[in-house]
Formats: C-alpha cells, structure tokens, sequence
C-alpha cells in the first residue's frame, strides 16, 4: 500500500497538476486576501485575522480538489492498466486508501504555504501577536476535514468512468452539493422540526462549526463518517466488476 501511496504521490509531482494544483490555490487565496480590493483583503479590513483564508478555501478547493482526483480510476480504467492494479497483491481497499492519502497529502501540501499568512499577521498584529491562535488552529482543522471530505468524494466519482472530465464534473457537483446543498433545503423550512437534521447533514453546519476554534466531536464524526461513506462507495463501485 506505501508503495502505492509513493508512487501516486510521484505521480502527481512529477506532473504539472500537482504544481499547477498548489500555485493556483496559493494564487487565488494570496490576491484576494492581501491584492485585490475586497472584503476579504486582511490589510483593508484592519483586523488580526485570516479568517478570509477559511471562507474562501473551500470555494478553491470545490474547483481544485476534482480536478486532483479525477485521474485517480478513470485514468487507470482509460489506459487499461485498472486491471493489473487491481490484481495486485493488494486489497481494493488499500488500492482507494493509497489513492485517497495521496490526494489529501496534496492538499495538505497547499495548506503549509498559507502558514506564512498566519505569521504575516501575527507580526502586524498591534501589538505584534494580537491574534486567536486557538481559533486560528480550530479553523485548520476544520479545513483539513472539509479538503479530506472532497478528496474522498472526487475518489469516488473518478472510480465510476473513465472519463476525467465526467469525474471531474461529477467531483465538483456532489462536493457542491454535499457543501451547501443541505443548507439551500433546510432554509425553505419545508420539514419543520427535521429542517436542523436536513442542515446537519451538510458539511458547511460543520465546518462553521469547527472554524469557530471549538473541536467538538459531533463535527468530527461527521466527517470521518462521510469520508468512510465515500471510501466504501467506491470499494463498492469497484468490487461491483466482480459480479
């Protein structure tokens, strides 16, 4: 499974995506937090925070994420080489988690960088260190959860064709969907008492809820159940040849 984990993790850096991958979301966050005149610019705005990085993240990596993992199966179901990765001494599951790992490591790739965000503010800070740093970490995690959601979900839609471009469109309907989608439902007020079940199961209501700076384990939870939602989908798209 490592091996297969190193080799995916090559793979995309010693192509331009994974590069292209990390300079665009470095690019798009940087000029709208300290180039471009808007409301997200931290130098206008005057506040010791990178609060901006966690609002538009996640728009970023709706785009970014799918486009990382549409190569993931439908790659390997076009050149025709599925079929010797999965008769490898490796379970199907190991083969998704390889893949699965490899994309998030990606992600967490393109997060490192935005630290230097954290110490820009930090020293501009009056005085120098006016900022919640336990916040700060909470929305870091909380991003880390959301990036490792979507990756989940573009592994599942790159395993169902072998088209990258359908993934891709397919990756960025449902990270959409699953992001704020529930939240679109659950404000017609349609279900009365149910409408706070139909927000929760939204990864938005969570998301805010952990950028806050409080980790509560319900979030957490969610998470790593719809991770595992996802993960087992696709072992299920997978072990479907078999039938």
């Amino acid at each position: 499974m490592f091996t297969l984990l190193k080799k995916e993790i090559r793979s995309f850096l010693s192509s331009l995506i994974g590069y292209i991958t990390i300079t665009v979301f470095l690019l798009v966050i940087s000029l709208f937090m300290w180039v471009l005149e808007t409301d997200s610019n931290v130098l206008d705005n005057g506040y010791a925070n990178i609060d901006p990085l966690f609002i538009l993240a996640p728009w970023v990596f709706l785009f970014l994420i799918p486009a990382i993992t549409m190569r993931s199966f439908a790659d390997e179901k076009k050149a025709g080489t599925i079929e010797l990765l999965l008769t490898r001494p490796l379970t199907d599951l190991q083969i998704i988690l390889a893949k699965y790992f490899a994309g998030f490591i990606l992600v967490l790739f393109s997060l490192l960088p935005t630290l230097i965000y954290y110490y820009s503010v930090h020293k501009l800070g009056s005085p120098v260190g006016n900022i919640d740093t336990g916040g700060m970490w909470g929305s870091y995690i909380g991003l880390l959860f959301l990036g490792a959601a979507f990756v989940s979900i573009g592994v599942f839609a790159s395993a169902i064709t072998d088209n990258q471009v359908v993934s891709f469109i397919l990756a960025l309907f449902l990270c959409f969907f699953i992001y704020t989608g529930f939240d679109f439902i659950g404000s017609f007020s349609l279900f009365g008492k149910f409408d706070n079940v139909i927000l929760s199961l939204g990864i938005n209501q969570h998301y805010i809820s952990m950028s806050r700076g409080v980790i509560d384990t319900r979030d957490m939870i969610y998470f790593i159940s719809l991770i595992a939602l996802f993960v087992v989908a696709t072992r299920t798209v997978l072990e479907s040849r078999k039938w």
